[in-house]
């Protein structure tokens, strides 16, 4: 129950801190999305592998570094924190939001499908590859991807990259039910993406 707590707690912040970002509009939203991943993967990296994303638990299983027995629970842990953290978003804001962005729905799937693809790739070369087993800027790497990807299609897709982020969302009232199934589908073939690359690139190791 130790891992999946841990991937509870850093998927609700991650959550909470887009929730609350994004209905406050904040100034700096992308920084506070990179920053609070960054902190919460640093902070649970050395437990449960600090996925806080349904693609990266996706890449990592398919490169070999998630037990087969750890995915499922990691999966309830991160949607049930990123519908937690969205119902408190809400209530913070006195309900949900009046209404959902408008995205394009190929514009989204290119750039949702080539951001967790990127995420997903750095994940797994900063974070399993024996090249840089040791590392202590493998926090800062993958919260800086997200930050870069909130901040240069965030208004294109509403820069999820992450289907427990989607579901947020959609609970906040933000993005709407298609958008998020379109998550789910291309954040998750951007994963599987990831890994069939690094294998090929790296091997088995």
């Amino acid at each position: 129950m130790k891992k999946p707590l841990v991937e509870f707690i850093g998927t609700f912040f991650l959550v909470f801190t887009v929730g609350m970002a994004v209905r406050g509009h904040a100034p700096l939203t992308p920084l506070a999305i990179g920053a609070s991943l960054m902190a919460m993967i640093f902070a649970g990296g050395h437990v449960s592998g600090a996925h806080f994303n349904p693609a990266v638990t996706l890449g990592l299983y398919l490169r070999g570094r998630c037990p087969k027995a750890d995915v499922i629970p990691y999966l309830i842990a991160q949607f049930a924190a990123g519908f937690l953290a969205a119902c408190i978003v809400s209530y913070l804001f006195g309900g949900r939001a009046e209404q959902v962005a408008l995205h394009g729905t190929i514009p989204s799937a290119i750039v949702e499908f080539l951001f967790t693809f990127a995420l997903v790739w750095v994940v797994l070369n900063v974070a399993t590859a024996k090249g840089t087993a040791g590392n202590s800027f493998y926090g800062l790497a993958i919260g800086m991807v997200v930050m870069a990807g909130a901040t240069v299609v965030g208004g294109v897709s509403g820069g999820a990259f992450n289907p427990a982020v989607g579901l947020g969302v959609l609970t906040m009232g933000l993005e709407s039910a298609k958008q998020f199934a379109l998550y789910l589908v291309f954040n998750l073939s951007g994963a599987v993406a990831a890994a069939m690359t690094y294998r090929f690139v790296n091997g088995t190791e």
